[in-house]
């Protein structure tokens, strides 16, 4: 969870439910609303009822929200931060980065990588960049160096990525063309 700077909106990544096939459910970003239902465990992204649920409650979910945003099945988006200092280029100013811990139910693999999602008027837009990869080993066996899931912003403006398995906290820095030419 953060805080969005200036709007006071709080948004949180959710890694979403297992069990309904390669494609589902999309785990994604969303805006916190006070009292706002997200659909757990009757109905997953909006209105989509989860049938392996005994309880019905048509009540809840007929005002469940609907994500802002997704960011693909399984990719166990856990950790995420918006960028609010100067140290990254601009276009990376008030977007939101992400840790992917990535999937073990999937048919093909997703995640493994630290995501960037832009803003534009307070609210996540495409394309979303692949910011920091490499993680996953081997496609096919789910083979990892590491796997990402916090990250926070550090005070010189560097991106801390906590790595679970690898036992590690990367530090990402941006390095100007201008400093990449000496």
């Amino acid at each position: 969870m953060d805080w969005q700077a200036g709007t006071g909106v709080l948004w949180t990544v959710v890694n979403e439910r297992d069990n309904l096939g390669d494609d589902l459910v999309p785990d994604y970003l969303a805006s916190v609303r006070d009292g706002g239902f997200y659909g757990w465990p009757f109905s997953y992204f909006g209105k989509h009822i989860d049938s392996r649920v005994k309880e019905a409650r048509p009540d809840l979910v007929a005002r469940s929200i609907v994500p802002d945003f997704a960011l693909g099945s399984h990719t166990a988006s856990l950790g995420m931060a918006f960028y609010r200092k100067d140290a990254f280029p601009a276009r990376y100013k008030e977007g939101v980065f992400i840790g992917q811990h990535g999937s073990w139910n999937r048919t093909e693999f997703s995640g493994y990588k630290v995501v960037f999602v832009p803003f534009r008027n307070g609210r996540p837009v495409t394309p979303v960049e692949d910011l920091l990869t490499g993680f996953l080993a081997d496609p096919k066996t789910g083979r990892t160096h590491g796997r990402p899931v916090g990250v926070v912003v550090d005070n010189a403006g560097a991106l801390l990525v906590a790595d679970d398995t690898g036992n590690t906290v990367w530090r990402v820095s941006y390095l100007s063309d201008l400093a990449r030419s000496k």
